[in-house]
């Protein structure tokens, strides 16, 4: 890959930022959201674009206490609640040319705008990002946790278990310069799940670079339940099946793994009704999801460590059979 090109002068200094936030559903969490976002060690001028999906639990009366609150903060709607599209809605409402990403219910460090702008400058790159750091409060949420911050559990992604500074595939969150969001046409709203990495392949594929940085760090609360893990996973199966649909040279061994290791245990199973040498499959994979977890949760209580397996489980098989059973229909509605 070709170095970044160098930072053009409109970058240098501390230009105005507009962050971007989809907000669906976020009433608990939105006012200390935005706090942070307000209270960032940053010499330029905020703003802070909220776009509205159609909650149901208070998160409007809340939006709209913080805008009275603050001429910093404005609105924009999202009917659909889609990501994609409440992402698309802040960014065209956005009034600077450094677009950075936030969650509705991101815990960002006091030096977050600062860093990924000064990154931007000094790198030359169209979208910065950092660490998805998994921090968990339940002992499920903390095993969730050592799964996602481990290899055998997201096979190696570095937004989630770190790495030197560099170019990447895709990072988590996001800060842009608006023209490179622009020469690719905004978020992809065909993408309900992976609409990041999709975005960031089209960004890679137009010339531009994604740059990740250990020097961020943005805390990120898991799934709280291996029902609600479940379906996150198995989500995120089907939605890069389409991504490998569409762009069939971003296959690889990291992302056919677990649908292999689906088949292929399924049918050693099954199997193994008839021929029992068969079963030394299945329980291979058990005995290695037990050490694994064992040993990526080293220093965490017993509960943590024994519910970790059943973690790593969780997402293996979720994920491979949504990728499996990911419809050819799905991402086919208009953008």
């Amino acid at each position: 890959m070709s170095e970044p090109s160098p930072p053009d002068d409109a970058s240098v200094g501390t230009p105005p930022v507009s962050v971007v936030v989809p907000v669906l559903n976020e009433g608990r969490h939105l006012r200390d959201a935005v706090a942070q976002v307000l209270s960032q060690a940053y010499a330029g001028e905020l703003e802070v674009v909220l776009a509205l999906g159609p909650s149901a639990d208070g998160t409007d009366a809340v939006a709209a206490d913080l805008v009275a609150s603050d001429a910093r903060v404005r609105t924009v709607a999202n009917p659909t609640g889609r990501t994609p599209a409440a992402l698309n809605a802040a960014i065209r409402a956005a009034r600077h040319d450094v677009i950075v990403r936030v969650d509705g219910h991101a815990e960002i460090p006091s030096d977050y705008v600062a860093t990924v702008v000064r990154t931007l400058r000094e790198t030359g790159a169209d979208n910065v990002g950092g660490l998805m750091k998994a921090v968990g409060r339940s002992a499920f949420e903390r095993a969730v946790a050592c799964a996602m911050r481990s290899r055998i559990g997201v096979g190696g992604g570095t937004f989630h278990v770190g790495g030197g500074a560099g170019p990447v595939d895709t990072v988590y969150l996001g800060a842009f310069r608006r023209s490179a969001l622009e020469r690719v046409g905004g978020y992809d709203e065909r993408y309900t799940r992976t609409q990041d990495w999709h975005l960031n392949l089209r960004l890679r594929q137009s010339g531009g670079t994604v740059w990740f940085t250990p020097d961020l760090e943005v805390t990120y609360r898991p799934r709280s339940s291996v029902t609600a893990l479940a379906r996150q996973y198995f989500q995120y199966g089907r939605w890069r099946r389409v991504v490998a649909r569409e762009h069939p040279e971003t296959v690889n061994a990291r992302y056919l793994a677990p649908p292999v290791m689906v088949v292929g245990t399924t049918a050693a199973t099954l199997l193994g009704l008839f021929w029992p040498p068969a079963l030394l499959v299945p329980t291979a994979y058990a005995v290695g999801v037990v050490v694994g977890g064992v040993a990526i949760s080293g220093g965490e209580p017993p509960r943590t460590r024994a519910l970790t397996p059943v973690a790593l489980a969780t997402m293996h098989w979720s994920w491979g059979v949504g990728f499996l059973t990911s419809p050819r229909s799905l991402g086919r509605g208009s953008a």
